[in-house]
């Protein structure tokens, strides 16, 4: 059986979770991190020298990063689903994994960190880098159900979350209807409603040095 270390409420973790949901894979998850503490422990820096949330023990294999362990589970245990078969199709899902963390997940981090901390508005600058990252993904979505094609792969789960964050925020959300019906797709998969939308955002006391703006 699989271990997954990391709390519930973390995004990254609910990745890993939601994963192993569309997957049907056992697991046990050992809540550590925010106000569970135990990051600096150390049994568990043996694990995670980076002192970060989730780590995965697979048959005594040890993985943390939470995009590397999606691709990890997509590959063994999806091939043909989350892990497409054909090349091109792969290659455009892992695309879609390294553009949400190098585009479009640093302008929404600090909205979220301010939703977190109870800030009376988000940052402007932040939100209007939104703009154009999210019409860039709604472009690619025309025509398709999914980040890479008719079918859901690994692709979508890192950016689910953000989908997650995006939509939870009362905002103007820029016409996008294509993320739009995306995100409403999403909406219907169990593993993304029980992982997702079912827990909340937080703890704020993982942020208590963010200042509002």
């Amino acid at each position: 059986m699989i271990t997954i270390w990391g709390r519930q409420n973390s995004s990254n973790v609910r990745k890993v979770l939601w994963c192993c949901a569309e997957l049907d894979l056992p697991f046990e998850q050992k809540d550590i991190g925010g106000t569970h503490g135990g990051l600096h422990d150390a049994r568990y820096a043996r694990l995670n020298p980076n002192a970060k949330i989730p780590t995965i023990e697979d048959d005594g294999f040890v993985l943390w990063e939470s995009n590397a362990i999606v691709r990890y589970l997509a590959s063994r245990y999806g091939s043909g689903s989350l892990w497409p078969r054909d090349p091109v199709t792969r290659a455009d899902a892992d695309r879609w994994m390294d553009w949400q963390v190098t585009t479009i997940r640093p302008p929404i981090i600090d909205m979220v960190l301010s939703w977190l901390n109870d800030c009376p508005r988000y940052p402007e600058s932040n939100l209007r880098a939104m703009e154009k990252p999210l019409r860039t993904l709604d472009a690619a979505l025309a025509g398709r159900s999914f980040v890479a094609g008719d079918r859901f792969t690994m692709g979508d789960i890192p950016l689910g979350l953000i989908a997650y964050w995006w939509y939870s925020f009362d905002i103007d959300h820029y016409e996008t209807p294509n993320v739009r019906a995306w995100y409403e797709r999403l909406c219907e998969r169990p593993g993304y409603v029980e992982h997702v939308l079912e827990k909340p955002f937080g703890p704020a006391s993982d942020h208590e040095d963010y200042d509002c703006v």
